[in-house]
This record gives C-alpha cells, structure tokens and sequence, in this order.
C-alpha cells in the first residue's frame, strides 16, 4: 500500500487544506478570494469557482464552478439533452442543471443554472503536485464544457462575455 502513503521522494503524504489550495493558486498567480463562510473562490474567464475541502475528516477535494450565462427555463430539455450527451462522452467534469430564480422576487424558477464538479477523495494525503493537477484539470475541463454550451448558444455568451469584460 506503499502506493498511497509515500510520495515519489519516500516522504508522507501531506493532508490536503484550505493553505495549500491558497498556495497552489498563489503559485499560479490566480486571482481568488474567500467568502465570509472561508470558502475559496474565483473566477476564471467569468466563470465563478468554488474550491471545497469537504468531508468528516477534510479528505474530499471539491471545485465547483457555475456557467456564467442566463439562459431561461425554455432551454430546459435542450439543456438537459447537452448535459447528457457531455456527460456520456467525457471524462470530467460531472455537469448538472438546476432550476433557479433569476430574481428573488420571482415566485417561479426563471432560469437555468448550470455547474461543474470535480471531486477527488484524498483520504491518504497528496503532494503539491497532485493537488496542481486536479486544480488544472477541474478548471481546464469546466472551461472545456463551458465553451461547448457556449458553441449552442452563442447570443448569452456574447453578452455574457461584454458584460465581463467590462469589469
């Protein structure tokens, strides 16, 4: 079981932490925050992601990221339709809708949110270079499925895409 307790250099696996995602997004130079819960986050190309260290003892690494779009509740099965077909041909990340309000006044879900997971149990510990690599990866494949809805539904990500460069 050597496998999932030593790294490559014949030390122990370190546990994962809110400090070292800091320090691998640091390392990266990303532009990120923490929210009033601690919770990690940022946006890559106007796209929010979350960072999560879940778990009983902190061993899941969780990035969640939202597809900054607003498409409305009509696009329901079409959405849906995408979403499945992304999931039964890839890999990562697992994608999924949800029904939101656009308003908190609405009294009807109005609008379709759509989000990324990338999770990954690391009960045993792992190096700086594993948790780059799932950094990597969870933001480079949300990206990936980001710019497929973006192929269907060009108009919201044209204005979605001003209205982010504007900031």
């Amino acid at each position: 079981m050597g496998f999932f307790t030593k790294s490559a250099t014949g030390g122990g696996l370190a546990p994962l932490s809110k400090e070292r995602i800091k320090a691998t997004l640091d390392a990266r130079e990303a532009n990120y925050g923490e929210d009033n819960d601690g919770d990690i986050g940022g946006y890559w190309d106007g796209h929010l992601f979350y960072f999560f260290v879940t778990g009983r003892d902190g061993e899941y690494f969780q990035v969640r990221a939202r597809w900054n779009r607003v498409i409305p509740m009509s696009e329901w099965w079409k959405m849906l339709d995408l979403i499945n077909q992304w999931n039964t041909e890839k890999f990562w990340p697992k994608c999924y809708a949800r029904q939101e309000k656009n308003n908190p006044e609405d009294p009807e879900p109005t609008v379709i949110g759509v989000y990324t997971e990338h999770n990954v149990d690391y009960e045993h510990g792992l190096t700086d270079e594993q948790l780059d690599q799932h950094l990597a990866c969870a933001i480079a494949t949300s990206g990936s499925f980001f710019d497929f809805l973006d192929e269907h539904y060009p108009e919201e990500a044209a204005r979605a895409k001003a209205e982010y460069e504007k900031e």
